[in-house]
């Protein structure tokens, strides 16, 4: 005998899936490249510099991935990132600032 049961369907609209994964956002300010000597040899203060002015876009990563650039915005006391264009991945990869 075939079983008749009807498949359950769930009744969730689609974007409720979406919408319920988490995303973790960063934010690249620039890169430094330094000796593992230097690194280790550093204690509370040091300052590292990068390779970013202050006026340069930042990287906007999704998931450590690379998905727009943007600018630091300053209001008060809070840090914010306006988002000027999309990221271009080949420049991620390359280093650019």
């Amino acid at each position: 005998m075939q079983d008749q049961t009807t498949p359950v369907t769930a009744s969730v609209h689609p974007m409720s899936q979406i919408e319920s994964v988490n995303v973790e956002i960063s934010v690249v300010l620039g890169r430094s490249v330094l000796p593992m000597a230097q690194l280790l040899r550093m204690g509370r203060g040091a300052v590292i510099p990068l390779d970013a002015g202050e006026h340069d876009e930042v990287w906007i990563l999704a998931n450590n991935h690379p998905v727009a650039r943007g600018e630091i915005t300053i209001n008060d006391d809070r840090i914010a990132i306006t988002v000027t264009r999309p990221a271009d991945l080949f420049d991620y990869m390359a280093g650019a600032a």
